[in-house]
């Protein structure tokens, strides 16, 4: 299992890596963290904070599509579940955010993270 588990983890690693979002949807992601618009999700997704103008909501739901295309794919790879994979790139993702923008708490609470 340890094996597995440290396989998906360096899976994960590459694939956020290799992944790359445009340098425009990138600035707008970051703008909307930054108003404090969006976060992290404990299950690997982007989620609303607040309410969210339309573009943002359709940005959203593009990297949130994107997402879960490819956690699928490191599933089917690795031989692992879905959620399993979905958690732990939200652990990933929430250690990787700057301190002072948003993230799920273990509640489900948005909290700015110290």
């Amino acid at each position: 299992m340890k094996r597995i588990l440290a396989g998906l983890f360096l899976t994960l690693c590459l694939s956020f890596a290799a992944a790359p979002i445009t340098d425009a949807w990138s600035a707008d992601l970051r703008s909307a963290k930054q108003a404090g618009l969006i976060g992290e999700r404990l299950d690997g997704y982007l989620g609303f904070v607040r309410a969210a103008p339309p573009d943002v909501r359709a940005l959203v739901r593009e990297v949130n599509r994107k997402r879960r295309a490819r956690y699928r794919q490191i599933a089917a790879q690795s031989g692992i579940a879905l959620h399993q994979v979905e958690l732990l790139a939200g652990r990933k993702a929430i250690a990787k955010t700057p301190s002072g923008l948003f993230v799920q708490s273990p509640s489900g609470r948005w909290v700015r993270k110290p």
